[in-house]
């Protein structure tokens, strides 16, 4: 059996957080939320996650800011990163991966379990 592996979850919409974190943990994950761009720093210096599903907009710091700074962070730049955003214009996925996202994921595009489903797929 493989050790659970930790998912930081970066959402602010309290109903988002509950559907996910949920699939997530029925689906083996551990899972912390965090639900303001400034509290993420904090929470990736306390444990590192195998995995950040992020979304872009957010209280305080948006989610290219955080990407951007864990990517430019050579402890936390292996970090697989997510992207899970309502954003869905071209320039946006497009700058989500230049910008190092592993995935992008637009939440209307993609039921929960499928979100799931692509986490097991970048953290097997």
């Amino acid at each position: 059996m493989n050790p659970m592996k930790n998912i930081l979850l970066v959402e602010d919409d309290p109903l988002l957080v509950d559907i996910y974190k949920t699939k997530l943990e029925e689906s083996g994950f551990g899972v912390r939320v965090v639900q303001d761009g400034n509290a993420v720093q904090g929470a990736l210096e306390s444990s590192k996650p195998d995995l950040i599903l992020l979304d872009i907009v957010l209280p305080n710091v948006d989610g290219w800011s955080i990407l951007q700074a864990i990517k430019q962070n050579e402890k936390l730049r292996a970090i697989k990163v997510a992207i899970l955003s309502n954003l869905g214009q071209k320039e946006e996925i497009e700058k989500g991966v230049k910008l190092g996202a592993d995935l992008y994921l637009i939440k209307a595009h993609y039921t929960p379990t499928q979100v799931v489903e692509e986490i097991k797929k970048l953290i097997p």
